[in-house]
């Protein structure tokens, strides 16, 4: 690749062709402002409309100011990033979007992670000077999940570019023009109309309040504080590796303990872990696939705990209905044996059992509320709460996890394995499955490092790999995350059925560790990395590492369902899908 020689404020510096003069700048550690901007929104896409202009410079012989985002690095070329002209110009532009921007900043739920909000403050603007017509919306929280807020909307155009070149959903679209536009659903229809998948990339994407997640956090202090409700919660395995982040602790390290013991603190009656019914999934998924690939149909079977996906596969490829496991995800198998299994045995009536769940995602919120997962008016989850808004319930309480002493999860319901900590990145369903799968066909466990499937792993989009799981069978298996990547996956699949026999995919890109309702990367992407890692420590860490050893699990199905695959297993914890 060639090399482009340019000068930056007086100083030489030679990038790649091709470069932006932002990219130029930041090898000299010279800040350019920038808010439309995005580095990586997922699967390597970058935003770069140039739509703020809040990151423009001025180039020597050109008339005009440049977008630094956008505007290639030529040979020879100066620029000056600081000269009054484009100090003006920037200030110009960030006054006129506050003009059209609600002054709500205390209540808005982007506070103090606004990236609108961080440059009026480094720009020192107290009072704006352009004064005149402002845009007003109506709020559509229509979905239960996501919350789009087009008041606050500056067209800066991430989520649609998340939206349309990452997830591939195009529920997201440029509307109106001049003052009236903004970034909406076609024809600004509720988003619970359109093809969303609500998996909340969007909501991590957007720089300010325009689109967010839908809180329940008053509904869970209040249910908490109800003296006639028993109150118990679940959190998921990606949850354990981003919470501490909040608090200053080590990104990506696990804080089980002192999450379980934050919870606790907080005033629920008990604290469980979703990785109880990840392995009671395993159990299901793994008999699920042995069945089907004995049988050779339906195939290749699709692992089904991501509703974000779910809802993509209801909506974009109908034809393939018939091979995604039947199995519900392990939140919705938490909250049917906990308001059946465990009801009885604590004796309460489900309705008075209120089960909240803690999850990195949007979409369980919309999940939980799906009309099948309801009986006779009575939700298998209540209410979800994302990780970023347990973070704040945690502030709220004053309880900060860097000073909590570990606690243990309660029992029956938060006895894991390994298998279940690694469902929160990327080929971990998968690679779950397969320990348990490989037990079923041969009557014995994987020893050593056989436990670990290391072709499944990693942050890559899509991962193929042959496993031989008996004697004169190996299983073509693959793992995705991105819905991008799962379009590109369900089409090989439509052109050559028998290419794979199982497969993972994850709506969000890495998985659950980079969900819509987890801590704010920052631009860090190494961040995904450490969490991914977090995982797999917390899997090693355990001396049960495959999900059929989990003795929770056996004594529910020895006490309760029978086996896996029985009929009360399938009435309790299988579903159905739609075409949308």
């Amino acid at each position: 690749m060639n090399n482009v020689n340019l000068t930056i404020n007086g100083q030489q510096v030679t990038v790649p062709a091709g470069s932006t003069i932002l990219e130029a700048a930041k090898k000299l550690n010279i800040k350019i402002p920038t808010l439309c901007y995005c580095k990586s929104l997922g699967c390597g896409v970058s935003n770069k409309p140039a739509s703020c202009r809040i990151c423009v410079v001025e180039v020597e012989k050109r008339r005009n100011l440049a977008p630094a985002c956008a505007t290639p690095v030529m040979e020879g070329m100066v620029v000056h990033t600081n000269t009054l002209r484009a100090l003006r110009a920037r200030r110009t532009v960030l006054e006129l979007m506050l003009s059209d921007h609600p002054q709500d900043c205390l209540t808005c739920a982007k506070n103090q992670n606004c990236e609108l909000q961080r440059l009026a403050s480094e720009f020192g603007i107290s009072d704006i000077e352009f004064k005149g017509e402002v845009n007003k919306f109506d709020v559509d929280s229509s979905s239960g999940a996501i919350m789009r807020d087009l008041s606050k909307c500056i067209m800066c155009r991430r989520c649609e570019t998340v939206c349309n070149s990452v997830q591939t959903v195009g529920a997201l679209t440029g509307y109106g023009r001049g003052f009236n536009a903004k970034v909406g659903t076609a024809g600004l229809v509720p988003l619970a109309d359109t093809n969303c998948t609500f998996c909340g990339q969007c909501v991590n994407a957007c720089p300010v309040g325009a689109i967010t997640g839908i809180s329940y956090v008053k509904k869970v202090w209040a249910a908490i504080n109800d003296p006639s409700k028993t109150v118990i919660v679940q959190t998921a395995p990606a949850v354990r590796v981003a919470v501490g982040q909040e608090f200053g602790l080590e990104a990506g390290k696990p804080v089980t303990g002192k999450l379980v013991a934050g919870l606790r603190a907080l005033g629920f009656d008990k604290v469980f872990d979703t990785n109880f019914s990840a392995d009671l999934t395993i159990l299901e998924e793994a008999t699920e696939i042995v069945e089907r690939v004995k049988s050779g149909k339906n195939l290749p079977i699709l692992t089904s705990c991501c509703p974000g996906w779910i809802n993509f596969i209801e909506h974009n490829f109908p034809d393939l209905l018939n091979i995604p496991s039947s199995c519900k995800s392990p939140q919705q198998m938490f909250g049917a044996v906990a308001k059946s299994y465990y009801a009885e045995k604590i004796g309460i009536a489900p309705k008075d059992l209120i089960v909240v769940s803690v999850m990195p995602c949007q979409a369980k919120k919309y999940e939980a509320g799906r009309p099948e997962f309801s009986k006779d008016g009575v939700r298998d989850v209540d209410y979800v709460v994302t990780t970023r808004e347990l973070c704040r319930m945690f502030k709220e309480a004053g309880v900060n996890l860097a000073n909590m002493e570990d606690e243990a999860f309660d029992n029956p319901l938060g006895i894991s394995t390994g298998a279940a900590d690694i469902f929160g990145v990327t080929g971990g369903v998968l690679e779950a499955a397969l320990r348990t799968a490989y037990f079923m066909i041969n009557g014995k466990d994987l020893e050593g490092d056989a436990v670990n499937f290391r072709a499944v792993r990693g942050l890559d989009g899509v991962k193929e790999a042959s496993i031989p799981v008996a004697p004169g069978l190996t299983l073509n298996v693959a793992a995705c995350s991105g819905l991008g990547n799962a379009r590109k996956l369900l089409e090989m699949v439509q052109k050559d059925p028998n290419r794979f026999q199982a497969i993972e995919i994850m709506a969000c890109p890495g998985g659950c560790i980079n969900g819509g309702g987890q801590p704010y990367l920052h631009g860090d992407s190494d961040l995904l990395e450490k969490r991914m890692k977090g995982l797999y420590t917390e899997d090693e860490s355990k001396t049960m590492r495959m999900s059929h050893e989990n003795p929770a699990i056996k004594a529910l199905y020895k006490e309760y369902l029978g086996e896996p695959g029985s009929e009360k297993a399938h009435h309790l914890l299988h579903t159905h899908y739609h075409s949308k």
